[in-house]
C-alpha cells in the first residue's frame, strides 16, 4: 500500500490565496471529566460537549500588507494531497491571536491561531 502525502495548504480570503507554511489542526472533542463522590475516589463517566478544531498556521507575509489578518472571519483553508485523494477543507474560519515571526535565511512570516 502505497502513503500519501499532503501537498499544499492554502488559506483563501476574500478571494485571496495566501500561501501557508506551517499548519496544525488540533481538534478538541468536548468532552469533559465529571467528577462523582464513590468509594474508590475516582471519576467516573464524561460528559458529551460540542467538538472544536483549533488551527495554527504560519503563512508568508505579502509585500502589499493588505490583508488585515486579525479582521479575517469566514475564510476557508483547504490542504491538497500531492497525488489525486481527498482534500481536506476548514470553512468558516476566523482569527483569535496573530504574532509575528522572522528569520535570517528566510521572508517574513505571521503566525495566526484560527478557530474553526
Amino acid at each position: 500500500m502505497a502513503l500519501e502525502y499532503t501537498g499544499a495548504v492554502v488559506l483563501e480570503v476574500n478571494s485571496t490565496e495566501v500561501e501557508v507554511t506551517e499548519f496544525s489542526p488540533r481538534e478538541n472533542t468536548g468532552k469533559q471529566l465529571v467528577k462523582t463522590m464513590n468509594a474508590t475516589g475516582r471519576a467516573k463517566g464524561y460528559t458529551q460537549g460540542i467538538a472544536t478544531w483549533e488551527l495554527s498556521i504560519t503563512a508568508v507575509v505579502p509585500v502589499d500588507k493588505t490583508l488585515h489578518w486579525e479582521k479575517i472571519s469566514g475564510a476557508k483553508l483547504t490542504q491538497y494531497p500531492l497525488t489525486g485523494g481527498k482534500r481536506i477543507t476548514y470553512q468558516d474560519v476566523f482569527v483569535t491571536e496573530v504574532g509575528e515571526q522572522y528569520t535570517v535565511d528566510n521572508e517574513a512570516r505571521i503566525t495566526i491561531s484560527p478557530l474553526h
